[in-house]
């Protein structure tokens, strides 16, 4: 066979591979990329209009992410802050729109003490989906439902429901636990009860 032939061949077989690896390595960057991010993936996607273009958008916040220098708060700024919470959460029960926008305000505020940028709210979401991909969406509809509230659309149990998914981020950006933080159902139902009930609860006799 002439040497000629050879080459072609050898050619040939090298893009072969070079095509399989190439394949490989882009299912598994995938594959990392939808692991991390979950439902993000898929919503990044739909608006990118690709997967190839919505993949780039990941892959640029995980580099903006790596680049921030992120700070865990002290514990006497955490305190603080629970304390701002609590009050937020009884301001729900006579003003749920002032306290939606409190709890909006908040959040910015650890946010930016962490180390975050909080000036936009797309970035803060971007930045927000690298390392909470699982409460992203709850921010995402938390601010609707606050953008909403200004335009006087916003029904209360709605507003209960922004006031819920601020919590939810709230916390773990205090890194604290769940239970460390009173849900704003448990605010309404005590502050619900009649004076003597929570009385003879707390001093039973």
């Amino acid at each position: 066979m002439d040497t000629w032939v050879w080459i072609v061949i050898a050619v040939i077989a090298a893009v072969v591979v070079l095509g399989v690896f190439w394949g490989a390595t882009r299912t598994r960057r995938t594959r990392s990329l939808q692991d991390r991010f979950g439902r993000e993936y898929d919503r990044t996607v739909d608006k990118a209009g690709g997967r190839r273009e919505a993949e780039r958008e990941l892959r640029d916040r995980e580099k903006r992410h790596d680049e921030l220098e992120l700070r865990p708060l002290p514990q006497e700024a955490r305190e603080r802050y629970l304390q701002q919470w609590q009050a937020t959460q009884t301001r729900f029960v006579d003003d749920p729109k002032g306290a939606v926008s409190q709890a909006d305000s908040l959040v910015q505020r650890v946010m930016k003490d962490r180390g975050y940028p909080v000036d936009d709210f797309e970035r803060r979401a971007a930045d927000i989906s690298v390392e909470h991909p699982d409460l992203v969406e709850k921010y995402r509809t938390a601010d609707g439902i606050a953008r909403a509230s200004e335009r006087g659309e916003a029904s209360t149990e709605d507003l209960r429901h922004s006031v819920r998914h601020y919590r939810a981020l709230f916390v773990e950006l205090l890194e604290i636990g769940q239970d460390g933080v009173e849900d704003v159902d448990d605010v309404s139902s005590r502050d619900a009860e009649p004076s003597n009930a929570r009385r003879d609860r707390v001093e039973p006799r």
